[in-house]
C-alpha cells in the first residue's frame, strides 16, 4: 500500500502463519473438558452394546399380536422379567411375554416391546390392546454407533457430549493438544502493579491483567512477568526468559518514540520480524516476529489497542496452536444503531456490542473510541470496521462487524476482500 504498512487482511493472515499446532499430551478424561483432541477416536464397542428396551412394558413376539386392539385384545402368558443390568435370561417363546424395563437387554426370541400403557394385567397374563410392529420400542445393538465409527474427529473440541461418548468406551485418559504457555511482558516506566504505592506520573498496568484473562479464554497458560522499565537491558533480560515460553506477547514500547526499545531489543535477541505496523486504528504499531518457532507479538501500550491487537493477531494463533481448523472470527454486516463521525485516514475498528432493538440486531458503539479509553472495552463483543475514506456514517448504515470472544469459525481472515481496506489519504 502507499503507506508501506500492511493491510488488516494481509497482517492477520501473516500473523497466523507464525503459529504452529502443538504436540499432544495425555490427560485424564475428567481433565479433557474444553481441550482439543490430538487425534481421531474410533469406537471400540457398539452403542447400545446389546438390543435394549426403549420403554417399560413386555417383551413379545410381534407376530403373536397381529390384529390386537382395545376392542379385540390378545391374551399372552407372562413369564419372568428383564431389568437393566441383568442378563437377558431364557428366550421368549411364541405365546409368551416377559415383563421388561427401560434399558434391559431384550431376550432372545422377542421381536418387539409392548409398552405397559397398551397392556392390561390379570394375574400371570396380559391382554394386549395394541399390535406393535417388529422392532418397535427396541434400541438395536449398534443403532447409535458401531465398532469402527469415528466418534471424535482429530482436533475437535471436547465438550460434555464428547466426554460422555468417550466414557462409554471405557476411556480413562485421552490425547489432547498441549496448551501453549504465553509470556506477557508489559513495558513502561509509568507502570506499577496493583497494591504498589502510587508515584507521580504512575498508572496501574492494566494490560497484563486483561491479556492474562484473554489468554485463559483461549485455553492458553499465561505467565505474567513483572512490569519492565523502559531500559534496553531490563527489556532484554525479561525477553530472554519470556522466550522460553511457546508465545510471547509484549505491550508498550513498539512505536517510534525515543523510549520505544522493544523492536530493537527483539532484533538483538534474534527475533526475525514478520511485519511491523498495520494500516489500522487503533493499534497501528504492531510488531509480529519469530524466534525459532516461538511467535512474538508486540502490542501497543494503550489498553484498547492492546485488546484489539490481541483479538486480531494473537487469539487466532492460539486457536491454531490447539489445532483449530478455522481460527478466525465470524464477520457479518449489521446496521449502526447511532450515527458515527470519524477522521479520514486509516481504517478503524470501533469497539461495540451487538444488541436487539425493535426486534432487529444492530451494533451499538461503546462511547468514545480513543485508544486509551478503558470504558470503551466494557461488555464488548464485536469490532465494527469503518473505511478510511469515509468520515460520516449515519444511523442505520450497514457496517462490517467482526465478532469477538467466541471460538473461530472461519479458515481465512474475515478481512479478505473487504472494500473498507482500500488505500486512502494518510492522516
Amino acid at each position: 500500500m502507499g503507506s508501506g504498512h500492511l493491510s488488516l487482511a494481509d497482517a492477520t493472515t501473516r500473523a497466523l502463519e507464525a503459529f504452529r499446532t502443538l504436540e499432544p499430551e495425555r490427560v485424564s478424561l475428567r481433565d479433557a473438558f474444553g481441550r482439543r483432541a490430538a487425534r481421531a477416536f474410533v469406537a471400540r464397542a457398539a452403542n447400545p452394546p446389546f438390543d435394549a428396551s426403549a420403554m417399560d412394558g413386555y417383551a413379545v413376539v410381534a407376530a403373536d399380536l397381529l390384529g390386537a386392539t382395545r376392542e379385540t385384545p390378545i391374551t399372552l402368558k407372562t413369564l419372568g422379567e428383564s431389568r437393566a443390568g441383568a442378563t437377558e435370561g431364557s428366550p421368549v417363546e411364541r405365546g409368551l411375554a416377559r415383563r421388561i424395563f427401560t434399558g434391559a437387554a431384550v431376550p432372545n426370541g422377542a421381536t418387539a416391546v409392548l409398552i405397559q400403557e397398551d397392556a392390561e394385567t390379570e394375574g400371570a397374563t396380559i391382554r394386549a390392546l395394541f399390535a406393535p410392529s417388529a422392532g418397535q420400542n427396541i434400541r438395536l445393538r449398534g443403532s447409535d454407533f458401531d465398532v469402527g465409527a469415528v466418534l471424535v474427529e482429530a482436533y475437535a473440541p471436547i465438550h460434555a457430549g464428547e466426554i460422555a461418548v468417550l466414557a462409554s468406551q471405557d476411556v480413562a485418559s485421552v490425547d489432547v493438544v498441549r496448551r501453549p504457555t504465553v509470556a506477557i511482558v508489559s513495558t513502561g516506566d509509568e507502570l506499577r502493579d496493583i497494591g504498589e504505592p502510587a508515584r507521580p506520573g504512575s498508572i496501574v498496568g492494566t494490560n497484563a491483567y486483561m491479556l492474562e484473562a484473554l489468554v485463559r479464554r483461549e485455553g492458553g497458560i499465561p505467565r505474567v512477568f513483572a512490569n519492565v522499565v523502559d531500559e534496553p537491558s531490563a527489556i532484554a533480560a525479561a525477553m530472554r526468559e519470556a522466550l522460553t515460553c511457546d508465545v510471547v506477547v509484549t505491550t508498550g514500547g513498539v512505536s517510534v518514540g525515543d523510549h520505544d526499545h522493544v523492536p530493537r531489543v527483539l532484533e538483538s535477541l534474534g527475533v526475525e520480524t514478520v511485519f511491523a505496523k498495520v494500516r489500522m486504528k487503533p493499534g497501528k504499531p504492531v510488531v509480529v516476529g519469530l524466534h525459532g518457532r516461538t511467535p512474538v507479538i508486540g502490542l501497543p501500550g494503550n489498553p484498547a489497542s492492546a485488546m484489539v491487537g490481541f483479538e486480531l493477531f494473537v487469539a487466532p494463533g492460539l486457536r491454531r496452536m490447539h489445532g483449530h481448523p478455522a481460527p478466525f472470527p465470524m464477520g457479518r454486516m449489521l446496521p449502526l444503531e447511532s450515527a458515527y463521525t470519524r477522521s479520514l485516514g486509516r481504517p478503524e475498528l470501533a469497539r461495540g456490542r451487538m444488541v436487539v432493538v425493535d426486534g432487529n440486531l444492530v451494533v451499538r458503539l461503546t462511547g468514545t473510541q480513543r485508544s486509551g479509553s478503558l470504558t470503551s472495552m466494557l461488555n464488548i463483543d464485536c469490532l465494527a470496521l469503518f473505511g478510511g475514506d469515509c468520515s460520516e456514517y449515519p444511523a442505520g448504515s450497514s457496517v462490517f462487524v467482526v465478532e469477538m470472544g467466541g471460538s473461530g469459525v472461519l479458515p481465512v481472515s474475515p478481512f479478505e476482500g473487504r472494500p473498507e481496506l482500500r488505500d486512502t489519504p494518510r492522516v
